[in-house]
C-alpha cells in the first residue's frame, strides 16, 4: 500500500487533524484516498459530525463506516473501552478493515489511537497494527514544553518497530513561534534526524484542511503515483 500511518506522542495532540489534512491535500491533487482508524472512542463527548472517523471520512470523501471498525462512547483506551462494553477487539479484523478501506483507492492514510504504544487488545498495540499495515509513519506532536522528550521517544519506538519515520508535524503551529517553539522544532529535527513541519490551527471543512495539508512536504513524504 502507498500512504502513511499517523501516530501521536500522546492523546489530544492533533493527530486526527493532521491525518485529515493529509487526506484532504492528497485528494486535492487527484488521489483516491482511503482512510482508516482501528477504533474510535469518546463518542459520548464528541461534537456531532466531528468524531475522528467522521472528520477523516469528510476529508477523504468516503463514508464514516468505511473508516473505523469499532466505536465506543467513553473516552478511554480502546482495550478498556471494549472490555467495559463487553466487547472483544480482534486484531486481524481491525487490519482487514483497514485493508478494505484501501481497496480501490490509490493510497491509504491510517491513524492510530492515542500514542504509539497504546494497547488495542491484550498485548496487541497500536505499534503492532501499524507494523501489520506496513506504512511509513508521520508523528503528530505538540509544539510546546515537553515535546522534545515525547517526540524523540516516539521516533525511537517507531524505528525500533522497523518502520520508517517520514516526518514530524508540530501542531497547532503558531504564525509567530516563540523562541522555545522554534528551538523545539530545530532540536527534534537535529536529534531525531527527521523533517519537522508545522501545521497551523485550521477550520475542519475539506477546503481548509486541504490548504493546511498542502503546506506539508507531502510531495517528499508521499510522492504522486
Amino acid at each position: 500500500m502507498r500512504g502513511c500511518f499517523v501516530t501521536g506522542t500522546d492523546t489530544g495532540v492533533g493527530k486526527t487533524v493532521v491525518a485529515a489534512a493529509i487526506c484532504a491535500a492528497l485528494r486535492g491533487r487527484g488521489e483516491r484516498v482511503g482512510a482508516a482508524k482501528p477504533v474510535v472512542t469518546g463518542l459520548d463527548e464528541a461534537t456531532p459530525g466531528e468524531a475522528d472517523h467522521e472528520l477523516l471520512a469528510v476529508a477523504a470523501g468516503v463514508e464514516p463506516a468505511t473508516v473505523t471498525a469499532r466505536t465506543f462512547g467513553p473516552p478511554l483506551s480502546p482495550h478498556l473501552a471494549a472490555r467495559l462494553a463487553g466487547a472483544e477487539l480482534d486484531p486481524a479484523a481491525l487490519v482487514a478493515h483497514a485493508r478494505a478501506a484501501a481497496a480501490g483507492r490509490d493510497l491509504l492514510i491510517a491513524e492510530g489511537v492515542g500514542g504509539f504504544l497504546v494497547p488495542l487488545a491484550g498485548g496487541y498495540l497500536i505499534r503492532d497494527y501499524a507494523r501489520d499495515l506496513g506504512l511509513p509513519v508521520v508523528i503528530a506532536a505538540r509544539p510546546g514544553l515537553g515535546t522534545i522528550n515525547h517526540t524523540l521517544l516516539t521516533i525511537d519506538a517507531v524505528r525500533a518497530a522497523g518502520l520508517a519515520v517520514l516526518g514530524v508535524v508540530l501542531t497547532p503551529w503558531p504564525g509567530e513561534p516563540s523562541t522555545m517553539e522554534a528551538s523545539n522544532r530545530e532540536t527534534i529535527a537535529r536529534l531525531g534526524g527527521v523533517d519537522v513541519a508545522g501545521l497551523p490551527g485550521t477550520a475542519l471543512d475539506p477546503a481548509s484542511l486541504a490548504a493546511a495539508g498542502a503546506a506539508l512536504p507531502l510531495g517528499a513524504w508521499i510522492p504522486s503515483s
